[in-house]
């Protein structure tokens, strides 16, 4: 194609964006314990989206729309590859049992640390006292709510007298049977939160200990490492494409993620993607992360309740006698659950 069939408006310079990726590039954004996000290297920027889309229809098509109001249709309209000729790549520091949530994104290259090659990363997640969160009642793979001052049947804060400083202290008492040997002391009673963080600590440091040991041994790295917890941080190159970062965005951002993901996702989100799309990323925003998805059973539920005559909001009761056929006789029904979530969040049912 000739140079003088390229749009060059297309091609116009973007200062903020130029600035953006010189003060991005290399920042640390800590995040957790001792993680750490940074931007290494970019490719592409708004502009070049619009003129990977321009290509397509050849010259004067930007007399149309300009570039925001491209990129917003193109992405309202679920057209990404023009997104794909932009790439990002980022250094990440992430504890194991995130990055197994991480990596299941394939769209990505990475190139980790090696512990057949190195050792291991003397670095370890920790959770504090008042950070431990409950088991969700209604999503088997989440967590709601956090720890609260109750222990379990079997355990409890004990008074005792430590012979050595002869002062009264604490030790928790553990169900019969229990095979770890008495724990520590504490000088004030502890709460559950503060139980859990102390044990935890204790067996970070048995868990490196022991690793070390191995090492002193002779043993090699990659034996030594197998009983390495999944709090154990690693580090890692990882480079995508925007339309497959925006992708993980939007599943990691979204409240239904894990916490921990979920920092970094939105880490990357508001502290680098923000600044170096900041077209593409509030249309991503709008369509996507904050939009709503209204499936056809959705409409049919929504059309049933304003053709009662009766003004919006409308009680639950009214909700579940216009609810679809089909979910009518299950007890618990993850998609009425939904529909009815859409519902209330767009103003059409109360609680």
């Amino acid at each position: 194609m000739s140079t003088d069939t390229v749009p060059k408006e297309t091609l116009v310079n973007q200062p903020h964006v130029n600035l953006a990726v010189n003060d991005l590039r290399w920042k640390k954004f800590p995040i957790g314990t001792h993680g750490f996000i940074c931007l290494v290297d970019v490719m592409g920027s708004d502009a070049a989206i619009a003129q990977a889309a321009r290509v397509s229809y050849g010259a004067g098509t930007s007399k149309v729309h300009n570039d925001e109001g491209l990129i917003r249709y193109l992405i309202r309209h679920r057209h990404t590859t023009p997104l794909e000729m932009c790439e990002v790549k980022l250094l990440v520091k992430v504890p194991m049992d995130t990055w197994r949530q991480w990596i299941r994104h394939r769209t990505a290259s990475v190139n980790e640390y090696s512990t057949r090659y190195s050792e291991a990363i003397d670095e370890r997640h920790c959770i504090k006292a008042d950070e431990w969160r409950l088991q969700s009642q209604g999503n088997r793979q989440g967590s709601e709510g956090e720890l609260d001052g109750n222990w379990p049947e079997g355990w409890y804060p004990a008074k005792c007298d430590n012979r050595m400083t002869e002062k009264e202290e604490f030790i928790i008492a553990r169900p019969e049977g229990d095979p770890r040997s008495r724990g520590v002391l504490y000088p004030d009673e502890p709460t559950p939160g503060q139980y859990l963080s102390g044990e935890e600590q204790l067996l970070h440091e048995h868990v490196q200990a022991v690793y070390a040991e191995r090492l002193a041994f002779g043993v090699a790295r990659e034996v030594a490492r197998k009983d390495l917890p999944l709090c154990t941080y690693t580090q890692a190159y990882w480079k995508i494409d925007l339309h497959n970062l925006l992708h993980f965005l939007g599943l990691r951002m979204d409240p239904h993620a894990q916490q921990e993901i979920r920092e970094y996702a939105t880490t990357i989100g508001e502290e680098i993607v923000k600044w170096l799309f900041p077209v593409t990323y509030q249309a991503f925003l709008d369509y996507k992360l904050n939009a709503t998805m209204l499936t056809d059973l959705d409409r049919q539920v929504m059309l049933r309740i304003l053709g009662e005559g009766v003004p919006p909001p409308v009680p639950v009761e009214e909700f579940m006698a216009a609810q679809c056929e089909a979910w009518k006789d299950q007890e618990r029904c993850r998609e009425r659950d939904e529909c009815l979530a859409k519902l209330q969040n767009l103003g059409l049912v109360v609680s």
